[in-house]
């Protein structure tokens, strides 16, 4: 141990140790499944574990209930390691199903969080004993970031200076690969879209009616003829959240509609969203109805950190793929049967390597590719650009389960999802190990990190008059 500081064989056996009652945590956040700003059990439930493990926890975090830090140890460098809990609607599911069951639409973990939330929680658990263990000098922080899914809660603990003094950053997510981020993602600006008009009897003077629900179907119109006009790597999506009621014979006084845009960098998202709100309002001019805008959201691209993704790359190499079993693969080949077609199996791999088209589990590493970009959006490109990030994901379900879908909901607490966090718990944790007893590593990811950013500050893609509460307020 002496000519060896912080061994990385010692930090696997060490998240080997508590594995089990960090699986037993994700499982339990699993059935509890909460949505954006409202993780109010899935928080009680990680800082309780944290607590007896001698963190020190800091609550209220950028000024959301549900976000807060765990930290541990003093002095430099200071590691961070990013934690999700939150859940989607409209996707509760038993687990072990290979058939949609009735659950009568509550959330469910369909992006697997409540495994995000555990194995980084285990990853910290294990680096800090290694430090104490060793008396070696440096801080880990857990933070635990609310509202991924809708919101962008790590925007929020950015813009409130959380990961300010951070060396570097480490995150992970469940997938239904092994490999190591070197693709960026999309920004994103998210907004709520609130018209009114004036109630009426449709049947005896709708002439007297201006109807709000006639605005929100028209600026949808408008939204889906933009789609030409528009870059091809960007993104409109929409949703309607307020119909205005249910009786047709009334026109609708109050509708409205929410809406996501993305785009490769945050300015390019920017001009994507100004036609948009033209078109909000144009909509409101069409039926004399008025327009509310509401940003309710947003999320910056993601830079990649080779100095930190070649490091964690090859940590991954050396500790291996998840060691799936009989049991794991004849479920998994089971719900691909049942409950998986062959355009979910390309999808899920076409981004990475076709020929996994043809495998039930992924039991290999992925290599590392160049430098690439992916469509979807994630808050962690906030705390990118503010310290070097690195992320790896870990194959945690079958091949060809679709993110956002009940068929990822009912692999969440399996032994097979077990087994890919457990894996990434020990690879964030190696490569926080390498980055503490090797300084010139950290050195060259803020040397890189500079080149990107130009060393100039961090702008929040949600505005400063923008809070949570106001994003949890309910419509009139």
């Amino acid at each position: 141990m002496e000519n060896d500081p912080l061994s990385l064989d010692e930090i696997v056996r060490r998240v080997d140790t508590k594995a089990a009652d960090y699986c037993a945590l994700s499982d339990r956040i699993w059935a509890m499944p909460e949505l954006a700003f409202e993780e109010h059990r899935s928080v009680a439930e990680h800082i309780a574990v944290l607590e007896r493990e001698g963190f020190r926890i800091t609550t209220n975090v950028g000024g959301m209930a549900t976000a807060f830090i765990a930290e541990f140890g003093q002095g430099s460098p200071i590691i961070g390691i990013l934690g999700e809990y939150d859940a989607l609607p409209d996707l509760a599911q038993v687990s072990s199903a290979t058939r949609p069951s009735s659950t009568e639409g509550g959330p469910g973990h369909g992006c697997g969080h409540n495994l995000l939330g555990a194995g980084s929680a285990l990853a910290a658990v294990a680096l800090k004993d290694a430090l104490a263990a060793e008396g070696i000098e440096g801080t880990v922080r857990f933070y635990g970031c609310p509202a991924e899914e809708a919101g962008g809660g790590k925007a929020f603990m950015a813009r409130a200076g959380a990961f300010n003094d951070l060396d570097a950053a480490f995150c992970w997510h469940p997938a239904v690969v092994n490999e190591v981020l070197t693709k960026s993602s999309n920004a994103a600006k998210w907004a709520r879209f609130s018209f009114t008009g004036r109630a009426a009897h449709a049947a005896a003077d709708p002439h007297l009616g201006r109807s709000a629900l006639d605005a929100v179907e028209l600026m949808n119109v408008g939204a889906n003829y933009l789609r030409e006009h528009m870059p091809s790597d960007a993104r409109v999506h929409y949703s309607i959240i307020n119909a205005g009621g249910e009786f047709p014979n009334v026109v609708q006084a109050y509708a409205e509609s929410s809406y996501s845009i993305r785009s490769p960098t945050l300015q390019d998202a920017e001009r994507v969203f100004a036609r948009v709100k033209k078109i909000a309002e144009g909509a409101a001019l069409m039926t004399e109805t008025s327009v509310k805008v509401q940003i309710t959201g947003g999320y910056s691209n993601v830079l990649l950190n080779k100095a930190l993704y070649e490091v964690m790359y090859e940590n991954m190499r050396r500790i291996g793929p998840p060691p799936f079993d009989t049991a794991d693969y004849e479920f998994a080949k089971e719900l691909r049967k049942t409950a998986l077609s062959d355009d979910d199996v390309l999808a899920s791999v076409v981004g990475s390597d076709v020929s996994l088209k043809d495998k039930i589990l992924h039991d290999s590493l992925l290599p590392l590719g160049a430098d690439q970009f992916q469509m979807g959006s994630t808050d962690v490109g906030d705390v990118s650009w503010i310290v070097p990030t690195v992320q790896c994901w870990t194959a945690c379900f079958a091949i060809g389960t679709p993110f956002h879908s009940w068929q990822l909901v009912t692999q969440g607490n399996l032994p097979a999802a077990h087994k890919g966090m457990i894996l990434a718990a020990k690879v964030i944790a190696c490569t926080a190990a390498d980055c503490i007893r090797n300084p010139a590593i950290i050195t060259r990811a803020k040397a890189e990190w500079k080149q990107q950013t130009g060393g100039g500050p961090y702008l929040c893609p949600i505005p400063l008059d923008v809070t949570p509460s106001n994003l949890r307020a309910k419509a009139p």
